[in-house]
């Protein structure tokens, strides 16, 4: 499967979209438990995220809860 590049403003804005913010209201380190995210959002971003190639685990993204890990994670 070709791999969608998901870029840092993709990611946020992403984020933002399942929360219900705009983009500049998601803080790259505050963990995104306290900006209103729970388990069913998280699935579907790690869903809307491996229909775009990404190689990425609910866990990865659980057990490292900022959006600037997931920036790393998602580079990698």
């Amino acid at each position: 499967m070709e791999r969608t590049r998901l870029t840092p403003d993709r990611i946020r804005a992403d984020v933002a979209e399942v929360l219900g913010v705009a983009p500049g209201d998601v803080a790259d380190d505050v963990p995104v438990i306290d900006q209103g995210m729970d388990s069913i959002r998280l699935m579907t971003l790690v869903e809307r995220w491996r229909a775009e190639g990404a190689d990425i685990d609910l866990m990865d993204l659980a057990e490292q809860p900022t959006v600037a890990r997931w920036l790393t994670l998602l580079a990698r």
